[in-house]
């Protein structure tokens, strides 16, 4: 690879670091060829982009992005994939829902909206993840609940006052 291609790459390894708010470095080495196209169409299915780098290019596209990878650049040895995805949790269903059939991939890291996970063993954690629509739908739900208990206690009193004061008193007692 001549410097210039490798700076290319550089550029669009940074850009792709740049784009996406949740980044996962894996472990796919020992997949043989099966496996790893069964890999790719079960990360595609889930939207999610995966692709094989050079340690030293990630390295060096991390340091030149605007984000900070922490500890993440420390993890860059042996065979690394990287899975970029819309939903934080999304990659990590899929290396978990994987490693029911395989050994691989291990999760070396990932960096979801700006926070840093290092090691396999943070693999369940980031399962747990609620993605931004889950949130905000339980906020709502949240938000909701008081109105509909309102809305339930002047439906049961037949729309009157006295009717609302006897609801919330018997509510109350």
């Amino acid at each position: 690879m001549t410097r210039e291609e490798k700076s290319q790459v550089i550029e669009t390894l940074t850009a792709q670091l740049s784009d996406n708010a949740n980044i996962y470095l894996a472990d796919i080495s020992g997949l043989n060829a099966g496996t790893t196209t069964n890999l790719r169409r079960a990360c595609f299915k889930a939207g999610i982009q995966l692709a094989v780098v050079k340690n030293t290019l990630l390295k060096k596209a991390m340091e030149s992005s605007d984000k900070d990878f922490g500890e993440l650049t420390g993890i860059l040895k042996g065979n690394t994939s990287l899975m970029f995805s819309e939903t934080g949790n999304a990659p990590a269903k899929v290396i978990k829902e994987f490693r029911k059939k395989s050994d691989k991939p291990l999760l070396k890291g990932a960096y979801i909206q700006e926070s840093i996970y290092v090691g396999d063993d943070q693999l369940d954690n980031l399962v747990d993840l609620k993605s931004k629509d889950e949130l905000v739908g339980e906020i709502i739900g949240l938000l909701q609940s008081p109105a509909k208990n309102v809305i339930s206690a002047l439906k049961s009193g037949g729309n009157t006052i006295a009717g609302l004061v006897k609801t919330l008193s018997e509510r109350e007692g």
